[in-house]
């Protein structure tokens, strides 16, 4: 029954598939037409003899295409500009002979003839590039600059975003040689475009960064419409969607002041993009979320997002603005391209009869479209759509087979235009219809296809997805050894992808937790399950006698996803990160140390257990509902900021404690454990690990995990070596904010035991500066680091640690000073570890709540201010007791030496003694180097 209801669950998750693909299909060519009236009125500036000796005046011929051209009368044109080439050819005119067949190719390629215009635009170049005195006349070489720019449309239409690429900067090599501003601007544009098809949006956004601010000073243009219309788009794909939005308006209102309906057209298009992008970022329950069909474990199975009201509105008025764009274009591809993002939001929406009725408009739009990438990017994500449908409402969607021969259509246009990545794609995805209808082995063959098709091209942004889907089918067919193996392969590429990852995980679809972070725990699920007992019969089992190769590989699957995900919160590559196997640096560091990887699946808590100097792991399998584990957890972290809910905390804890420590702890003591070292994992981080309670021990022995060890925290990610504390050497840098403050419209209230705190904690170490109020600035701060080698930053003010990098900060007197002004601030680029500050402490800091995500600000902030350590605390307690808390830690750390880890240790402690609850004493948390 389980198989079954896999394989009826399995395609919703099918839009994944193909998201790059998705949005290139609002990649548009910058001024198609731009291009033939550009070369047609630079061709009367070359100076060439003319022949009298023929009664037709060829220029005229040239002039009278251009007008045809401009009318849309293009087969017209092409008669037209056929003679004028012939005559010119017979004239030995070979500069204007080139401008005439680069005009039939435009032509061609607006009435989707691809082929002849591939053919004559390459007449057109062999034609110049023959000429000898190319390099040095000016004049030929910015024809050649055109004819560049027309095959590179062509080629980015046809598939070819590489050769585009190359083109395009040849192109601009050449304007701006000639100081020809205006068509360096525009070829700059169009490299964007084929950066954005080759999935590289960082480079692309790094190109428009540059022309837009040259852009803005300029009047109202086609260049400006196009080039800011571009830049909103490539902010939706890297997750600034305010960013875009407010940029995407720019464009618009550029549009009308112009008049252009066609730019009017296609800028609404990318608006409607971004409001749907807003509203996937404003979610909440929804009925598709709910429904049995879904199976979150399969690969490509689009997990419907739960839909609030505020996102509602905003689809709402995407799909308005859809209606909008297909009215206002005139352009059958862009029409098409707003009908099928329309016809998505409305299955999303669950209006699935209004999508019944757009269907079959879609399907007669799609077939009039000529063969091109364009025409086989919309049969696949039609395809896509239908199969979501099909899966929440059958009787609104057509036949599997209807479907199937959609994807087959799409796979024989590929094949005709030899893009070797569409036919992966859509031969991966007929894959998983093939096995949505439960038929494995035409599953098992079609997705070896698709993986041995996206090896030829290197494309293992498409190579991982049908791996992960192979991984699946073996999995299902519980031939557990080959579907580790392509889960190995499909994890190996994700590592390998590093970087280019990063454009794949955009929020506008669907986010990095469902298509990238299930690949490597299902992979680790299928590890570890090949060492469980076949006969399991108690809730909890420990087993040593393991094999250690597989826990190893577990383990270290573990530690990159751990990686990928603190690159996917920074939406770029950690390139001064050193990632190090946390237990190595361990064993090389603290011989009292261990090492718990808590590893949260579907239907158990995995933990993996490194004890020192031990060439083995220890794994322990606590057998638990994800769901349950995930209750309890929350209940926990309501019940902590409640200082009346002592027993329900001591409760609740308790059984977390009874699934997480108790397997472990006969084997802790054995070895004479002092300090755990926690690769926390899902919500288990917005719990502190200190309160966990051993409530099933006799009454007089209960204690806290705190109680026994000193605790700390590490993402996975060494920034730098660890190294003991030079007690010698200690100064602190201080700041603080006390009174209200209000920025961007929002308000801070006072703290009014700051001035206590950093007072307490100076006349401790009077080696000390102090930053309060008014003083402290962000450039202030910033001088004092830069000017004295601190070891201890200790800031007390309002922060915020959440998993959207935009709402992870810390307060100044004068700013918000977000997490990416870090590591400037801090000065970590210099690479000197002698410079390196030893411990940054945020004392009035918290986590979003219900952010399940976001102590990933707190790791992020940790990792960009490149501190060895991070003290920190979950949430805010404003009690003078955070000064008693402090004041005892430092004293540990520098009367009693104690390292930074036990020093937190016995500060906790002595509050807990004085009948403190959880609340005053356990949110603070040490991440990183505790020696």
């Amino acid at each position: 029954m389980q198989y079954k209801r896999w394989l009826s669950k399995i395609n919703l998750f099918i839009l994944a598939a193909t998201l790059t693909l998705i949005w290139q299909l609002i990649l548009i060519p910058v001024f198609p037409k731009a291009d033939a009236q550009d070369i047609y009125h630079l061709g009367y500036r070359v100076k060439i003899s003319r022949n009298n000796h023929y009664p037709v005046n060829p220029d005229r011929l040239l002039e009278k295409g251009k007008r045809l051209y401009e009318q849309q009368r293009f087969s017209e044109a092409i008669s037209v500009l056929e003679q004028a080439a012939h005559i010119f050819q017979n004239q030995n005119n070979s500069i204007k002979q080139a401008i005439a067949l680069s005009n039939i190719s435009n032509s061609y390629k607006q009435i989707g003839e691809y082929q002849q215009a591939l053919s004559y635009i390459v007449q057109s170049r062999q034609l110049l590039e023959k000429q000898s005195n190319i390099d040095d006349d000016k004049e030929i070489l910015k024809v050649f600059a055109q004819v560049l720019d027309i095959q590179a449309n062509l080629q980015l239409t046809l598939g070819k975003p590489a050769w585009a690429l190359e083109n395009w900067k040849k192109a601009t090599a050449i304007y701006k040689q000639a100081n020809l501003d205006h068509l360096k601007n525009r070829s700059l544009i169009n490299q964007s475009l084929a950066l954005q098809a080759l999935g590289r949006y960082q480079l692309a956004f790094k190109i428009l960064e540059q022309v837009v601010p040259e852009l803005n000073k300029q009047p109202a243009s086609i260049l400006k419409v196009t080039a800011l219309r571009n830049y909103g788009d490539v902010q939706l794909y890297l997750g600034e969607i305010d960013a875009s939005l407010k940029t995407l308006q720019q464009s618009y209102e550029i549009a009308q002041q112009i008049k252009s309906n066609s730019q009017i057209a296609q800028t609404l298009l990318s608006l409607g993009n971004a409001q749907r992008g807003k509203g996937n970022k404003n979610l909440g329950l929804s009925a598709l979320q709910n429904a049995t069909i879904f199976d979150k474990t399969a690969p490509l199975v689009y997990v419907g997002k739960p839909i609030s009201q505020e996102a509602r509105k905003l689809y709402r008025q995407a799909v308005q603005t859809y209606e909008k764009t297909v009215f206002l274009s005139t352009s059958p591809a862009i029409k098409v391209k707003a009908q099928l993002n329309k016809f998505s939001l409305l299955i999303e929406l669950e209006e699935f009869s209004k999508a019944d009725e757009l269907f079959s408009q879609l399907q007669s739009a799609i077939n009039k479209l000529p063969v091109s990438s364009t025409s086989v990017k919309a049969r696949i994500n039609l395809a896509q759509n239908l199969l979501l449908l099909k899966q929440v409402s059958s009787s609104n969607a057509p036949e599997w087979e209807n479907i199937a021969q959609t994807l087959a259509f799409s796979i024989k246009q590929a094949e005709i235009l030899e893009d070797t990545r569409l036919q992966s794609y859509a031969t991966g995805i007929l894959g998983s219809v093939y096995l949505q209808t439960q038929n494995l082995h035409d599953a098992e063959k079609l997705t070896k296809k698709a993986v041995d098709l996206a090896l030829r091209i290197e494309a293992k942004d498409i190579a991982y997805l049908w791996q992960w889907q192979l991984g699946y089918i073996f999995k299902l067919e519980e031939n557990n050894e080959q579907a580790i193996g392509y889960y190995s392969q499909a994890v190996d590429n994700l590592n390998d992808l590093r970087g280019d990852l990063l454009v794949l995980n955009s929020d506008i679809q669907y986010s990095f937790r469902d298509k990238v972070e299930p690949v490597y725990r299902q992979l680790v699920d299928l590890l570890l399950q090949s060492t469980l007992y076949q006969n399991v019969s108690q809730k909890t089992l420990s087993q040593k006698n393991l094999n250690q190769n597989k826990l190893k590989k577990a383990r270290d699957v573990i530690e990159a996803l751990q990686l990928r995900e603190i690159e996917n919160y920074f939406q770029e590559v950690c390139l001064q990160a050193k990632p190090e196997i946390i237990d190595t640096v361990v064993d090389k560091t603290d011989t009292t140390a261990a090492v718990i990887y808590p590893i949260i699946l579907q239907n158990r808590l995995e933990i993996i257990l490194k004890l020192p100097n031990q060439n083995k792991f220890n794994r322990y399998t606590t057998f638990i509902k994800t769901n349950q584990l995930e209750n309890t957890l929350e209940k926990l972290q309501y019940s902590l900021r409640q200082p009346e809910q002592i027993n329900q905390v001591n409760k609740i804890s308790g059984e977390i404690y009874s699934w997480l420590i108790q397997p472990l702890e006969a084997d802790l003591q054995q070895n004479k454990i002092e300090t755990l070292v926690f690769v926390l994992d899902g919500n288990l981080r917005n719990i502190p690990m200190a309160v966990l309670y051993d409530s099933k021990a006799q009454e007089k022995q209960r204690k806290y995990l705190i109680e026994k060890y000193a605790i700390v925290l590490t993402p996975g990610l060494q920034m730098l070596e660890p190294k003991p504390l030079q007690r010698k050497k200690i100064n602190i840098l201080m700041a603080g904010v006390t009174e209200k403050q209000l920025i961007n419209n929002q308000e801070f209230l006072p703290l009014s035991n700051v001035e206590l705190e950093l007072n307490t904690i100076q006349s401790q170490i009077p080696n000390s500066k102090k930053l309060l109020n008014q003083s402290f600035t962000d450039v202030n701060l910033e001088k004092q680091i830069d000017s004295a080698k601190y070891t201890i930053v200790h800031i007390a003010t309002h922060g915020n640690f959440s998993s959207n990098l935009e709402e992870t900060y810390i307060l100044t007197w004068n700013k918000l000073l977000k997490i990416e002004e870090f590591d400037k601030l801090f000065q970590i680029n210099k690479n000197a570890d002698s410079q390196a500050i030893e411990l940054l402490v945020l004392s009035a800091c918290e986590t979003a709540h219900g952010d399940k995500r976001a102590t990933l600000g707190l790791s992020g902030i940790a990792i960009r201010a490149g501190a060895r350590s991070t003290l920190a605390s979950l949430w805010a307690v404003e009690d003078e007791s955070t000064s008693r808390l402090m004041s005892q830690f430092y004293q540990e750390l520098q009367q009693n030496k104690l390292n930074k880890g036990k020093a937190l240790q016995q500060a906790q402690i002595k509050l807990l003694k004085n009948s403190e609850p959880p609340l005053i004493w356990a949110p603070y948390v040490l991440i990183g180097n505790w020696l």
